[in-house]
């Protein structure tokens, strides 16, 4: 029996390698075609010939698919002007073509700071290809299971998809560790505390709190797995569904209130035991298998 295949452990290339059928990845604007992005080499860092995102069309399990995965190797897999017009091209090409689904295998720290309000448009126009795109009845799947997670716009984008799988591994937030400490302090969050970052960016804290669809091994065959169960399965963005999150939202601040936290790194556990987590504790020392069954509730109708 073969073993498995680390996710977080692949490069971008290895990831669709593996994800996709053999042989039927098709990639638009290969390193071949040398399209760079045109800030880095003025402030003296290295381009990469595709700039740090892979782009282009493929089969899963038969079915058409366009795919996109960013190389975290590369600047973080920061977004920049061309990254983000890479991806949001290929989100407006699947609204026009409709395959079964759009993969984006996600592994950025956000917006380049090389390329500041450039990579801030970018990402604002990745968002609003990925809404036309879900609009035209094509599912967006964001997988997440990379060494690096998906902060900042990334993020974003990817809580604006239909489905969100990740993985152990995973990490998933609108702000990195290292931004908050650096914004607000070593004492509002010590990004130094590995084992804290886990507890509140990683996926099984995101599991738990319902903010994604599958809590995933790491192992490529898993997200293969997810991926296709979920090809086809579009969830329209609807006036009702945004009110019913936001309303979930409100409780679960009434449910933990800042004032109760304890203020010593346990934080976490102290709003997966408001969530009704039994054993909240011991969720750090649990693998994937033996938290899925403690799912708190999520949005109506969300896939358990």
């Amino acid at each position: 029996m073969s073993l498995p295949l680390s996710f977080a452990e692949c490069t971008a290339r290895e990831r669709v390698a593996a994800l996709l059928d053999p042989g039927s990845f098709h990639e638009w604007l290969p390193p071949a075609e040398r399209v760079m992005s045109p800030h880095l080499a003025v402030l003296g860092v290295p381009p990469a010939f595709d700039d740090g995102i892979v782009i282009g069309r493929g089969r899963l399990d038969g079915q058409p698919v366009f795919l996109a995965a960013q190389e975290g190797g590369f600047l973080g897999g920061g977004v920049g002007e061309v990254h983000g017009a890479k991806l949001a091209g290929l989100l407006q090409r699947a609204a026009a073509e409709r395959p079964q689904a759009v993969l984006l295998l996600a592994e950025s720290g956000g917006v380049r700071l090389h390329e500041a309000n450039a990579g801030l448009i970018a990402v604002a126009e990745v968002m609003r290809a990925l809404l036309d795109c879900r609009a035209a009845g094509v599912p967006v799947i964001v997988l997440i299971g990379g060494s690096n997670g998906c902060f900042g716009g990334m993020g974003l984008v990817a809580h604006c998809a239909d489905h969100l799988l990740i993985s152990e591994l995973g990490r998933h937030a609108m702000s990195g560790p290292e931004v908050i400490e650096a914004s607000h302090g070593v004492d509002e969050f010590d990004a130094r505390d590995r084992a804290l970052v886990w507890r509140t960016t990683g996926g099984k804290h995101r599991w738990l709190s319902g903010d994604c669809d599958a809590l995933l091994d790491d192992d490529v065959a898993a997200f293969r797995t997810a991926a296709i169960e979920r090809l086809g399965r579009s969830r329209p963005v609807t006036l009702a569904a945004l009110e019913a999150e936001h309303a979930l939202l409100a409780e679960r601040l009434h449910l933990a209130p800042e004032a109760d936290w304890p203020g010593d790194g346990s934080e976490p556990v102290a709003f997966w035991t408001a969530l009704g987590v039994p054993e909240a504790a011991r969720v750090p020392d649990l693998d994937a298998a033996a938290l899925r069954p403690l799912r708190a509730r999520t949005l109506e109708g969300a896939p358990q």
